[in-house]
């Protein structure tokens, strides 16, 4: 019953995440300000044939981690991934609505891409040199950064003492997994089967901590007076687009879409509908824009950068 009850508590503190971040953006859309004309789409390929003669894209997002890929009350998915889905549509119907949507977890993503189950995978997928063995990715997206949720009493001190014989958790498939197995070897790692499960570890005192991205560890800690985000950042590696290996007009489509969208400073309006206004500073720097040029980390191996 107990455990119920705290599941109850993770679930509708999530939604009120969710709900947050909903109405902060329902708010600035219904602000009197005049609404800027969008600039001219870049010279995009051709679409590939499956895309085009179905008239529609597939595309697998996340469906549990707001702001980034959630779904609303109604159904509705929402976030910042999705956003990104409706422009690819916009750009290639003239239709923000012509994306069908799959849910996918960290550990279904590359799976349900190389089943052709959908087109792509916009899905908050961190690039790493083992996963783009595996998998295309596009220019990146967005920069996420790793942090860690601890109870408000919990002092985190230097990671690389701190984190001897704690557990942590965080969900499968996640680069924090193969850092915690190369760098931290007394530590204990547990897999949780998504964000919210890895919520409820660190709330009833099951996980010393949640290791995971700091878009979707800030809501709840913004929302939560018993959860804060230690000060640590780690792992700060940009976000790519997933496409299967061997589509060449595929990734030559994506490909010139984000770019076209980082060269016209289009993530920056995403995020801003996307997450409250007291969250901008700390995401500013996080989309690419014409000034901000993100680049995955090529010449060296994130997860095998230890802290001293």
């Amino acid at each position: 019953m107990k455990r119920f009850g705290l599941v109850t508590v993770v679930i509708a503190a999530l939604v009120a995440i969710a709900a947050a971040f909903g109405t902060a953006a329902t708010s600035r859309q219904e602000a009197p300000a005049a609404k800027p004309k969008l600039p001219a789409k870049p010279k995009l390929p051709a679409l590939p044939s499956e895309v085009r003669s179905r008239g529609r894209w597939q595309i697998g997002v996340k469906c549990d981690t707001p702001p980034f890929g959630y779904q609303d009350t109604s159904g509705k998915n929402k976030g910042y991934d999705v956003e990104v889905a409706k422009q690819f549509a916009r750009w290639a119907f003239g239709n923000a609505d012509r994306v069908d949507y799959t849910c996918v977890t960290t550990a279904s993503r590359i799976p349900t891409l190389e089943s052709k189950r959908v087109d792509i995978i916009i899905a908050t997928i961190t690039w790493t040199a083992e996963r783009e063995r595996q998998i295309d990715f596009s220019p990146p997206y967005y920069g996420a950064i790793g942090r860690l949720l601890v109870p408000n009493s919990t002092t985190v001190g230097r990671l690389a003492s701190w984190m001897d014989g704690k557990r942590i958790v965080s969900t499968s498939g996640s680069i924090y997994n193969r850092w915690i197995t190369n760098c931290f070897k007394d530590t204990s790692f547990q897999v949780v089967s998504s964000p919210g499960a890895g919520v409820l570890a660190v709330k009833n005192r099951q996980a010393d901590a949640f290791m995971y991205d700091d878009a979707f560890l800030v809501g709840v800690a913004a929302n939560d007076s018993t959860l804060k985000m230690s000060g640590h950042r780690f792992l700060n590696v940009p976000w790519g687009i997933g496409i299967r290996k061997g589509e060449s007009a595929m990734k030559r489509w994506v490909d010139t879409a984000v770019r076209g969208m980082a060269a016209r400073n289009m993530f920056w309006p995403i995020m801003r509908r996307t997450v409250p206004r007291r969250f901008f500073p700390m995401f500013r720097k996080n989309v690419p824009s014409p000034t901000n040029k993100l680049q995955y980390p090529r010449a060296t191996t994130p997860e095998n950068n230890c802290p001293s």
